[in-house]
């Protein structure tokens, strides 16, 4: 009896130093991936107000209120990228996360907008871009529904920026 309840306790003892360590791994993951997001530059495309010069920090991630205008191709809005299931990606798998930023492609087939600079993400670690994944997963969920894409001539309800190819002015893109 003695050496089953002295085994139950090794056990119990292993099972509680080892979930601290996992605990504590997942920190470190998370950490990392916060990290590289800020290093990535994320929040200037993906939170309100930072390109108005009032970035939103309470809705962190949680999408942009401007649009960039690429010609030929739309207009295209940073979305939310909390784990907010019905706005931003929070039904996404850590694997879709890692294949939007590494590969441009979504769950549901879309290709990213050009403007998303997932070519320079590709050469991430693969435990960097889980890192990314854990992190944007490890965030409170925003609600925001971000408008678009657009497409070219379509209706636009943001603002945007528009880019312009060499040699344009800005009064004949007025046109």
């Amino acid at each position: 009896m003695l050496r089953s309840l002295v085994r139950l306790a090794s056990v119990t003892t292993s099972v509680i130093a080892l979930s601290a360590f996992a605990a504590t791994a997942d920190d470190s993951q998370i950490a990392r991936g916060k990290y590289l997001v800020t290093l990535g530059g994320c929040n200037d495309c993906h939170t309100p107000g930072y390109f108005l010069g009032k970035p939103d920090m309470s809705r962190f991630l949680g999408g942009s209120d401007v649009g960039f205008e690429i010609p030929g191709e739309g207009v295209f809005v940073g979305p939310n990228i909390t784990p907010d299931k019905k706005t931003g990606i929070g039904g996404w798998t850590p694997e879709q996360i890692v294949k939007a930023i590494q590969v441009g492609e979504r769950p549901d087939g879309r290709i990213l907008a050009p403007i998303m600079p997932w070519h320079a993400f590709a050469h991430l670690t693969a435990d960097d871009a889980m890192a990314i994944a854990a992190f944007l997963h490890s965030l409170t969920p925003v609600s925001n529904q971000t408008p678009g894409p657009f497409k070219p001539r379509e209706k636009v309800t943001t603002f945007m920026f528009r880019i312009m190819p060499p040699g344009g002015t800005a009064a004949s893109a007025a046109k």
